[in-house]
């Protein structure tokens, strides 16, 4: 029995991923390019058809309340088209749209989707389908002896370095933003960033922050968790103007950078200009036609989530990894780090 496959990723990827990974490559509509190699399956006999998609979906356990991407695209399907994968949004989705399943489990191997199809031997067709979202609990396996010992010997060696303490913090660093977008973590990266390159602003995508620091001692090993990309920084020499162009181009692309160095305040009920006042911190106006050094990680500096204005920069320096700049700021700190939000960005309405 002959199934076809159809392969299609979320049109946001440029806006995701370095500029450079996706130079030259077009991204087109994500069900008008399932639809065009429908039609040539269909041409070859095929009357199965799956789609795998890294487009976002969810729903409730009962499939009820679908929405997202995939649930969009799965509604403008060819008919031939059976059932859909999703992911991108590390979600649970299990429904069906217009009689095909869609579905996605969650992420990093948490779940599979265990799906079924009864195919008609002699149409062709799929005449029932259902499908499982199975979650892989680990607690209650007895793992394979030989697979845990290469684990075991591979953590072994790399556990001095993920162990080893670089400083301590009383309070927790979180990626928890405040009611103007604005993060105690990021505040705190952004500082080591600035720190690192002497620039007199800092700046960086919030995508970038991967995850929280706990109070307590902190490891090179949960540094390496919440900046695990190593995103060189580059300094650059930004004019007033593109600094301003950058912060509003925040609310096309629905992510807050966080900042060190400078404050500004914004009106979200503004046009495509929000920001209301832009300032270094200390008070000093940030003129549009001076110019001013910026550290950034190297995806933000290439226009990564849609920040154009960077592009822009002129004078651009690699400095060092980004993981390196948070990891020697730690350690030149001399008390436990107590940080709290610095509110260097104010909504005002």
């Amino acid at each position: 029995m002959e199934i076809g496959f159809i392969g299609v990723v979320t049109t946001e990827t440029p806006t995701i991923t370095m500029p450079s990974n996706v130079k030259d490559i077009e991204f087109t509509d994500e069900t008008e390019a399932i639809n065009k190699y429908a039609k040539e399956l269909k041409k070859q006999g095929v009357k199965t058809i799956v789609v795998l998609a890294h487009d976002p979906g969810t729903s409730a356990n009962d499939g009820s309340n679908a929405n997202g991407r995939v649930y969009d695209i799965d509604q403008n399907t060819d008919p031939e088209v059976d059932f859909i994968f999703g992911g991108h949004n590390h979600a649970y989705m299990n429904t069906k749209v217009n009689g095909k399943l869609v579905v996605q489990a969650y992420s990093n191997g948490t779940a599979f989707d265990y799906v079924h199809l009864w195919i008609d031997p002699k149409t062709k067709d799929v005449v029932k389908s259902d499908a499982e979202i199975v979650n892989t609990y680990q607690d209650a396996i007895q793992p394979d002896s030989q697979v845990k010992q290469m684990i075991d010997d591979d953590e072994a060696k790399v556990a001095p370095l993920i162990n080893q303490v670089v400083g301590s913090a009383t309070t927790a660093l979180t990626q928890d933003q405040s009611i103007s977008g604005e993060s105690n973590l990021g505040d705190f990266i952004t500082d080591a960033q600035r720190a690192s390159t002497n620039a007199q602003i800092a700046i960086t995508n919030p995508g970038g922050i991967r995850a929280n620091i706990n109070s307590g001692e902190i490891t090179w090993g949960e540094l390496f968790t919440v900046q695990p990309f190593n995103n060189q920084l580059i300094t650059m020499d930004l004019n007033g103007e593109q600094i301003r162009q950058a912060l509003n181009q925040q609310w096309a692309t629905g992510r807050m950078l966080q900042i060190s160095g400078m404050k500004y305040s914004y009106e979200s009920t503004l046009g495509t200009d929000k920001v209301v006042s832009l300032t270094l911190e200390d008070g000093t106006l940030i003129e549009p036609n001076q110019t001013y050094s910026v550290t950034m990680n190297s995806f933000l500096a290439s226009g990564g989530d849609g920040f154009a204005a960077f592009t822009s920069g002129k004078n651009q320096v690699t400095v060092q990894v980004d993981l390196d700049a948070l990891v020697h700021y730690i350690q030149k700190q001399t008390a436990p780090i107590n940080v709290t939000i610095a509110n260097r960005i104010q909504k005002i309405k």
